[in-house]
């Protein structure tokens, strides 16, 4: 379960995916199945969580990493690409951006 907190250990990446509510599913089947047996076992990998909105129409991926490099390392495997290009043919775009968290309230 990922722990917010405001740290320079870790690296947050937060992907957002755009689809149809006719497409969410299986989209949703195919990040949940990458993380159980690809993602979350890689270096560097903390935690992470799928959110979707109420219309089904985008899913918002958090995701916490020890390091910039541990993230980019999984995304240039062989089986992440692949991944990948299933992934794209089930939604109209999807983009991840790493941050650094600013302030943690609550």
């Amino acid at each position: 379960m990922p722990v917010i907190t405001k740290s320079d250990e870790i690296q947050t990446v937060i992907t957002t995916f755009e689809m149809t509510p006719g497409t969410c599913e299986g989209l949703l089947e195919l990040l949940t199945s990458a993380y159980e047996e690809f993602i979350s076992k890689q270096p560097g990998f903390i935690a992470a969580g799928l959110h979707v909105n109420d219309a089904r129409t985008r899913i918002a991926n958090y995701s916490q990493w020890h390091r910039r490099e541990d993230f980019q390392a999984m995304l240039r495997t062989s089986e992440m690409r692949t991944r990948n290009r299933r992934i794209h043919e089930l939604c109209k775009s999807f983009e991840p951006v790493m941050y650094e968290v600013a302030a943690v309230f609550g």
